[in-house]
């Protein structure tokens, strides 16, 4: 019997008894379903935030202060600054400095973070005011009171974006500061995080959660506030070429220590964002083949039907075998033909949660705001999944089959 007859027969037996059919490719349909949607979902998560981590510059590093060991001296500086940038292979340098303090405006109250840095922020950050301006390095020496506000913090506090001209006044030591807004910029949203949600959360006050105000000064505005004055502990760093990152990190630690007289001290480190892509891509790569792994114990589930069915099956189809082997039919011929239907069996559930699961992957991917990534491999996966458990389960019940002595299959009712 040939290959075509094969599945024309399995195609028929599958038809006849539809609804059972329907209920055993059930298991194969959950298992291939959810397999596929999560290693989807995983794979547009992974390119999602691997894209992220390159948009916030794959080709930067952190400098950080160890405050643990390090002592007021240690700190970085302007002059830290000045000096990075004149070192071979460097492109932008900022330090970049948190504080945080109440505030007011349009007649609110507010919780600030002020992240201090210097004019080489937006090209660290690779992202543009959408009105007016980022700080000019004049008004960073004469150290103006000015400011960049995220277009999120805006909304919340004055109702509109485009707040150019407008006035915050940050409380610093029972005294206030007034910051003259020149410009408006998405920090976050190029990262589809809810900055509404994320600053509501860190300004919970006293079980009570207030507006938060997010903008970018001069450093020395964050230093009046936080207390550190012209001391700061991170500084950010772009090179030209991402394959001398290492080096330049070197170069500018050994920069730093001599200029502070501090190399027997270990207070310095270095954070290279390209080096965590790699292990961040292997790290969710695992997390996601695990929980595919566990869902995928569903197959085997579907795998015991698929076997139960064929059993019943063959039972209630013993004469039709032994009529065929004693017309002459032989025994791989006759296990071939059960095994055939196993798998077409099994391949039907297995289209069916494919495309289940990709159907699932697309409203999560939507819901989550990150990339559907629906690859070939993927795919392939689902059929060879599919495949393979009609073969493995089919086995047994297609060999009992081709094994059934004629004159016994003949006698029975």
């Amino acid at each position: 019997m040939n290959v075509k007859e094969n599945i024309r027969i399995a195609v028929f037996s599958i038809r006849s008894n539809l609804m059972r059919s329907i209920l055993t490719m059930l298991g194969i349909i959950i298992g291939v379903a959810s397999v596929i949607a999560i290693i989807t979902v995983g794979d547009g998560g992974r390119d999602y935030i691997i894209g992220m981590i390159r948009d916030m510059g794959n080709s930067a590093i952190s400098l950080n202060v160890n405050i643990n060991t390090a002592s007021d001296d240690d700190w970085f500086t302007q002059r830290d600054i000045d000096g990075i940038k004149k070192l071979d292979g460097v492109e932008y340098a900022s330090m970049y400095s948190i504080a945080m303090t109440t505030m007011t405006a349009n007649d609110q109250s507010a919780f600030l973070i002020d992240i201090g840095c210097n004019t080489d922020m937006p090209m660290i950050m690779k992202t543009a005011c959408i009105y007016g301006r980022f700080f000019t390095q004049d008004e960073y020496e004469e150290k103006r009171n000015v400011g960049v506000i995220d277009a999120t913090s805006a909304m919340a506090i004055f109702g509109r974006t485009d707040v150019v001209g407008e006035y915050i006044y940050a409380n610093v030591d029972g005294s206030t500061i007034s910051i003259k807004i020149v410009g408006v910029i998405n920090v976050m949203s190029g990262y589809n995080i809810d900055t509404d949600d994320l600053m509501q959360n860190m300004s919970s006050m006293g079980g009570t959660s207030i507006t938060s105000c997010m903008v970018l000064t001069p450093v020395f505005v964050a230093g009046l506030i936080n207390g550190s004055g012209d001391r700061f502990d991170t500084i950010n760093i772009t090179a030209k070429d991402e394959n001398i990152l290492d080096g330049i990190g070197n170069s500018a630690i050994s920069y730093i220590q001599s200029l502070h007289g501090n190399f027997e001290k270990d207070c310095y480190s270095v954070t290279n964002m390209a080096t965590y892509i790699d292990l961040l891509d292997t790290v969710i790569n695992v997390f996601t083949i695990f929980i595919a792994a566990v869902s995928a114990i569903s197959l085997v589930v579907g795998g015991i039907g698929v076997m139960n069915i064929m059993l019943v099956s063959i039972t209630e189809r013993t004469r039709e075998i032994g009529i065929r082997k004693a017309l002459g039919a032989k025994t791989d011929t006759i296990m071939f033909q059960f095994l055939t239907e196993s798998i077409i069996l099994c391949l039907i559930g297995g289209v069916i949660g494919l495309i289940i699961g990709v159907a699932g992957a697309a409203l999560v991917s939507h819901i989550m705001d990150v990339p559907l990534s629906v690859k070939f491999s993927t795919v392939a996966l689902a059929v060879g999944f599919s495949s393979a458990i009609g073969i493995i389960f089919g086995v047994y019940p297609a060999r009992r089959a081709a094994k059934m002595p004629p004159i016994e299959a003949l006698r029975r009712e």
